[in-house]
């Protein structure tokens, strides 16, 4: 059986997650940003060049500008050196997304890539990109609405590791565990399908004792919602927490923290991030679940430069998914790997995510040779 949580190893002080904290709340003021790029020599005359829209949702999850735009980029930069990207982001606005895509629309993009801030809001403007003849990769989130593909996870399974990876945490105890359950945003469909897998899970076999909608994904929202669960419930009371990424996570343990709550509950994640992986090193965190983003984005870029020339994608998406307007969407679902602090070095270090100087700071040094990841 996998250990139960323990005390914190090699924890981040109090100024620094509160520093953190602060940086996260800072980064929700920035406006929504659209940033054409400029046209190569070749433009879109004579080299078969052209353009695709790449619009993702919010400036506060750090996925987006660290993985997700740079490796789109790049894929449609290897595979048609001539074609541009032009990239916007809305900042976690709905309004500011609907305007940057109509503008795209407006302004001859063959092909959009589209994470959308709220996947129903959104309807309108990939109706009217469809319409024009511009095809839609819905992109981690699947949007309603004529998509003509998507690139992203299958977020039920997503629940249904995280769940079972935070029963194990919490071992065999004298009573049924309660569980506080920090969701994600209700505008993404990614939130109810995580929710239910989870829930299959923990059915019978533990209590959900608090359950919260964490509005835009917001760490800042996590740490109030869990704040008042522990008022609530009690600090005495908390078995675990199912959070449904690292970002949530984050806000989660800082909540505790300043609760001061000890041992930490086990608390889940997903998305793997570098911060979220130091946390598992330190005790903070129990799981991640590892989600390749260079699959999602590759996928997405390969099916949008195909659908702007008017090709096939059946060679690329062998999945198919449904939204309300279509149940044989053609799809990429790409692997899931939980990771906890027994695993980091066989999937996240040897597939050259992250290496162990990267993971391993000065701050982490004995919670690394603890873990195994050093000597």
């Amino acid at each position: 059986m996998m250990r139960r949580h323990g005390p914190v190893r090699g924890a981040v002080g109090r100024a620094t997650i509160a520093a953190a904290v602060a940086s996260l709340i800072a980064g929700l003021a920035a406006c929504g940003t659209l940033e054409p790029a400029a046209a190569p020599s070749g433009g879109d005359s004579g080299t078969g060049g052209f353009s695709v829209g790449l619009l993702l949702p919010d400036t506060h999850t750090a996925r987006w500008a660290t993985a997700d735009r740079p490796l789109i980029q790049t894929k449609v930069e290897e595979l048609c050196p001539d074609c541009v990207v032009k990239y916007a982001n809305a900042s976690g606005d709905v309004a500011t997304q609907q305007q940057q895509m109509d503008s795209m629309i407006a302004n001859g993009v063959r092909a959009l890539i589209l994470d959308p801030v709220d996947y129903k809001a959104l309807r309108p403007s990939i109706t009217r990109a469809h319409d024009a003849g511009i095809p839609v990769v819905s992109y981690d989130r699947l949007a309603e609405g004529p998509i003509s593909a998507y690139s992203g996870y299958d977020s039920e399974q997503i629940g249904r590791l995280q769940a079972e990876a935070l029963l194990t945490a919490m071992g065999n105890g004298t009573h049924e565990p309660q569980i506080v359950m920090m969701n994600g945003d209700p505008t993404d469909p990614n939130t109810t399908a995580l929710q239910r897998g989870a829930l299959s899970v923990f059915k019978g076999r533990a209590k959900i004792v608090k359950s919260y909608y964490t509005g835009g994904w917001i760490p800042q929202n996590a740490f109030t919602n869990m704040s008042a669960a522990i008022a609530e419930v009690g600090p005495d009371r908390l078995d675990g927490v199912y959070s449904a990424n690292d970002g949530l996570a984050f806000g989660v343990l800082t909540a505790l923290r300043a609760a001061g709550i000890k041992p930490l509950p086990p608390i889940t994640g997903q998305d793997a991030n570098r911060e979220a992986v130091q946390r598992i090193v330190a005790g903070q965190q129990y799981v991640t679940v590892y989600k390749s983003f260079v699959s999602e984005a590759d996928a997405a870029a390969e099916m949008a430069l195909a659908l702007g020339r008017g090709a096939s994608i059946d060679a690329i998406a062998k999945d198919r998914v449904g939204n309300d307007t279509s149940n044989a969407i053609p799809a990429v679902l790409g692997p899931l790997t939980p990771v906890t602090v027994d695993t980091i070095e066989s999937t996240l270090v040897e597939n050259g995510v992250y290496t162990i100087a990267q993971i391993c700071t000065p701050e982490l040094r004995a919670a690394c040779r603890e873990a195994g990841l050093t000597t």
